[in-house]
Order: C-alpha cells, then structure tokens, then sequence
C-alpha cells in the first residue's frame, strides 16, 4: 500500500491539472465570443440572435469534430456512464477541443464525463506498463478518484462514487477502506491542488437555515419527489432525441441543428439556461427574490430540455452540473410559491431528486445536495426524505440508451470511413 502512494499523488495532481487547463481554456474562448466579440461589433446584448449563431455554430464545431478527429469512431456519449474504457490516446486532442467548445459555446453540458474520460486515458497510458503492474481497472479507479476529488474540491465525493462502484462488482474480498487507499489519496492530492488554485464550488447564497422544523422531512419528500418526476420525463424524452439525431446519419448536421434548438432555447430562456450551471446558479440564487415562482420554475424546464437536446444529440459533456442547476430552480420556486418551506429545505431537497434520477446514485446525490446548501443540519433531513425518492426512482430507467445493433445508421460508422 505504501508503494500506492507517489503514484496516486501524481495522478491526482495530473487529474486537476487537466480539469484546470482545459476549463480555463473554456474560460478563455468563453470570454472571447459572449464579451470581447459582441462588445467590438456594437452588439447590445447576447439574448438575441447572437446566441442563436453561436450555439449553432458552436454545434457545427463540435459536428465536425466528432466526424473528423482521430479515434471518434464507435463513441456514442449517450450509451456510456460517467466511466468508460480508456480511450486511444489518438482520440484525447478531439475529445479535449469537443469538450472546449461546447463549454465555451454555451451548451447545457458539464465538464465531467469529458475530463474522466481523458484522465482515464492518461493514466491507463502511464501506469499500465509491465514494468509498473498496474492493473487497467486500477488505473481507472485512480483516474476517477483524482478528478472527482478535484471537481469537488474534496475527496469525499470520490469515496461514495468509488464505495458504490465497488459494491456493486462486489468481486474483491477484504476490507473495504484497503482498496479505496489509494484512490483517496488520489482524491485527496485531486482537492488540495483545487483547493489551493481557489477553485470555484457548488456552495450557493440562500437565506440560513432556522433549524430542523416538524414538517421539513414530509416538505423535502415531497420536494424530492416532485423535482425527480420533472427529470424523469427528461429521462423519457432521451432516447427520442438520441432516435431522431441519429437519423440525420451525419454528426455536423445533427449537432448543427442541435445547436441551433438550443440557441432557440437559450433565446427564451435567457443567458441563466446557458452553460454547464455552476456560476448560473449562484446568479439565479440571488435574483430569485425578484422573480415569481412561475418564471423560476420556465428556467428549470428550460435547461432540462437543453439538457436533453445537447447529451441526446451527442454533444461531448456530463449530465450533473446541469442537473444542479435544474434542481436549485425547481427548489427556489418550490419556496417561492410555499413560503413556509425554508428556501435551504426546498432546494436541497430538489437537488436530491433531480441528480439522484440523472445519476442513479444516491450517494452522489446526498453528498451533491448538502455541499450546495452547506449546512450539515439537513442532512438527516435529506436522508429521510431519500426513502421515499429512492422506491421512486429506482424504477424508472436510466438516462442512457443501448448501444446500436450492427447495421443501424451510427456516427460512428461515419467516423470510421478512410
């Protein structure tokens, strides 16, 4: 176990220096379309046509990538999870610029599917050598402790993902804590390298919680449950638009005009349902007091859909950060149209429901919903109120479709031709 401990230090460090440098070339490219670019030809404001062309231009990019680079062949991102087989190395600089793009372009995506998927790779790329003896499932588990530990800014998250990853193989005998050694390492070398870059958190700004009230756990259920429901109709809405891209045979006409619906979308919806949502929320946070619940609820439906369009039409980006978002919507409308359910209560409570149905995690879910409201009193709350939401959700399917039978029209088929 000792031998375990320099390799997964370095991991975890690599694992945040990915996140960071691709992230703050997001940032850039971010910075360059929606403020310099507007701000140099006399555009007045985004929430026009301008975020109509970018997002369907931003689709196009991504198409073309998709189509062109090097090692895209066969990889459909709505028939994978948050963890997959390390790709080729050949595939990283693709994925690296899809992933870019959609961040910067104004997708409804989030950074975590893409960076696993590049840690992953680089990690199998270094460890799993015969000289090193690593085992690729090793490799993997470092990878995905290193990253989580870094998107959090803490390795707790990467202990319930990994804790319920291995309980569902439940192939390894021994004690539990010995097999998550060194991936916590890696979680923990993951947080610190954040940490000290001062990188930026789920934390919101609500009005503080008063304390544990009669009534806060039956208000959470019913929260939770309602915000699981809203997402789950997403859920049933995936594969028809995974169906209906994949019948444009052609990733830059089907991304395209992905794109341009969510430009539409982002247009309705305002620059609040753009982007992966991290920032978006804490704006909506603490605009939401000038906003009837009616109106905060359209920007929850909103982003659901773009959501749905950008992951079903194989836009390159994880699911959650967008979830949060829809679940800190759903929860500050909740509060608004019941005043008497604290605004910490509601919210939380919707987080819990709508991530645990994207996820299907329930560990994630919970740790996700108490970091973002940040007071510990409602996490009895948010476990009671979980009984309830989990008989629910366990039922309904995942968001992910089966991968395609051979002879059906795939990107992937496109991709692979000389």
């Amino acid at each position: 176990m000792l031998r375990q401990v320099l390799p997964a230090l370095v991991i975890g460090v690599l694992c945040a220096a990915t996140l960071v440098g691709l992230s703050a070339s997001a940032s850039w490219v971010q910075e360059l379309v929606w403020d310099r670019l507007p701000a140099a030809w006399g555009v007045a404001t985004t929430q026009t046509w301008w975020t109509v062309v970018v997002l369907t231009l931003t689709g196009v990019l991504v198409g073309a990538t998709v189509r062109w680079a090097p090692g895209h062949a066969g990889v459909d991102p709505a028939t994978t999870d948050l963890v997959s087989a390390p790709l080729p190395l050949r595939a990283l600089p693709g994925v690296a610029v899809a992933l870019v793009l959609g961040l910067a372009g104004g997708v409804s995506l989030g950074p975590e599917n893409p960076i696993i998927a590049v840690n992953v790779a680089l990690t199998a790329w270094l460890l799993c050598r015969p000289r090193l003896g690593v085992p690729v499932e090793g490799a993997v588990g470092l990878a995905l402790a290193g990253t989580v530990g870094a998107m959090f800014a803490t390795p707790v998250a990467a202990a319930l993902v990994l804790t319920e990853t291995f309980a569902e193989r439940g192939d390894h005998p021994g004690p539990l804590f010995d097999r998550l050694f060194a991936p916590l390492v890696a979680a923990g070398a993951g947080a610190v390298t954040m940490v000290g870059l001062d990188a930026p958190t789920f934390a919101i700004d609500l009005p503080a919680y008063p304390g544990v009230q009669v009534g806060d756990a039956l208000s959470a259920a019913v929260v939770a449950v309602v915000a699981a429901l809203l997402a789950w109709l997403a859920v049933l809405a995936f594969p028809l638009v995974h169906r209906a891209a994949r019948a444009l045979r052609h990733p830059v006409l089907a991304l395209g005009l992905a794109g341009l619906v969510l430009g539409l979308l982002g247009w309705w919806g305002g620059p609040l349902t753009l982007f992966k949502g991290l920032q978006e929320m804490k704006e909506l946070s603490t605009e939401a007091g000038g906003l009837a619940w009616s109106a905060i609820l359209v920007l929850a439906v909103v982003k659901l859909a773009a959501l749905v369009v950008a992951a079903g039409a194989g836009f390159r980006g994880g699911r959650i950060f967008p979830t949060v978002f829809v679940g800190v919507a759903i929860g500050l409308a909740a509060s608004s149209l019941v005043p008497s359910v604290p605004a910490a209560v509601a919210v939380s409570a919707a987080i819990l429901g709508a991530v645990v149905v994207v996820s299907r995690d329930g560990w994630l879910a919970l740790f996700i919903a108490a970091i973002t409201v940040g007071d510990a009193r409602l996490i009895p709350v948010l476990c009671i109120a979980l009984v309830p939401l989990w008989l629910v959700v366990r039922t309904m399917p995942r968001m992910r479709v089966a991968p395609p039978v051979d002879g059906a029209p795939e990107f992937a088929a496109l991709a692979s031709r000389p």
